[in-house]
């Protein structure tokens, strides 16, 4: 039996260092790149935010706030649907890492009786390893018909399989900078897209988060016990759906935290090439993982993919 890395988080398990998987390589199309580039919201350069002023999760690399200069670029106002996917699936014939490699990580909650769970993840046992798990069959074999919805986020992408549909579509992953001003959309250092109030159990839904104990009791009071619709609840002062809460979102940037010192950054070398998301997902709590805010962060291994992770497409003006 494989043996999965020790989660670095509880946000986001990993596959084990030893995965070896070439990149697929795809080909521009022309059409779809500029059609998808045209509905893209353009996002204005000048001086942009990073990280925070207020106190974040210890040893996340949310601090301190810093300020860098940021080109004008254009973004997706949703993260890619699974119908947007699988069109660049029909139209390439691209394998995603999950398939090749037979299996991809489900929340244990999410997966049906008749799917042998084969694995739990050390240290955050909620994550299942569960063969045939992909982006089709999001909880394992035979699951689409009940889980895959045509204008739902895609999920089980690895950082490489967003890496293939952007070169398609003639974009890129962001940087956490630019995620990051996109996000804020001219609101400055606040916590969220829509800024500081913030959501909870009872009355507020502003983003698709649990709702209730984690990782046992969801109420799922905001209409979600999964991935809400990729175009769903109300978007930011620029127009982007979701940027927090739903599904974790690749950057192109890789995991690193620069600041800590010596003895903690040891302890995190087992990260060395894991990239970086934004925005946690519809596992988030407050109570545990207060990751759905603008500065938060997370590491995952590039070849990892799970039921709560994926992607924005950015193009350089």
């Amino acid at each position: 039996m494989t043996t999965i890395e020790k989660p670095t988080t509880c946000c986001t398990p990993n596959r084990p260092a030893t995965s070896q998987i070439i990149d697929a390589q795809v080909a521009l199309d022309p059409v779809i790149a500029a059609k998808l580039r045209d509905a893209a919201i353009a996002a204005e350069g000048g001086t942009g935010l990073v990280g925070t002023a207020r106190a974040g999760i210890a040893n996340d690399g949310e601090t301190p706030l810093r300020k860098t200069r940021i080109r004008s670029f254009r973004v997706s106002a949703t993260t890619v649907t699974n119908a947007e996917f699988k069109a660049f699936v029909d139209a390439t014939g691209y394998v995603t890492e999950a398939e090749r490699i037979g299996w991809s990580f489900v929340f244990w909650a999410q997966v049906p009786e008749t799917i042998e769970m084969t694995q739990a993840v050390p240290e955050a046992r909620w994550w299942r390893r569960v063969d045939g798990a992909n982006w089709r069959d999001i909880n394992g074999p035979e699951t689409q018909a009940d889980t895959w919805h045509p204008d739902h986020p895609v999920v089980q992408i690895s950082w490489n399989d967003a890496r293939a549909y952007c070169t398609w579509v003639g974009g890129r992953l962001p940087t956490e900078a630019e995620w990051e001003h996109a996000a804020r959309g001219g609101l400055g250092d606040v916590k969220f897209p829509w800024g500081d109030a913030l959501p909870n159990d009872t009355d507020h839904f502003p983003c698709n988060i649990w709702q209730g104990r984690f990782p046992e009791i969801n109420s799922a009071r905001d209409g979600y016990l999964t991935t809400a619709p990729a175009k769903s609840f109300e978007p930011n002062t620029i127009g982007l759906y979701n940027l927090v809460g739903n599904v974790w979102e690749w950057t192109s940037d890789a995991y690193t935290i620069k600041s800590l010192k010596k003895n903690v950054r040891a302890r995190l070398a087992h990260m060395k090439g894991f990239k970086l998301s934004k925005g946690g997902s519809f596992l988030c709590h407050a109570s545990y993982c207060f990751r759905y805010r603008i500065a938060a962060r997370s590491g995952t291994s590039p070849d990892s993919a799970t039921t709560h992770h994926g992607f924005r497409v950015v193009w350089s003006e």
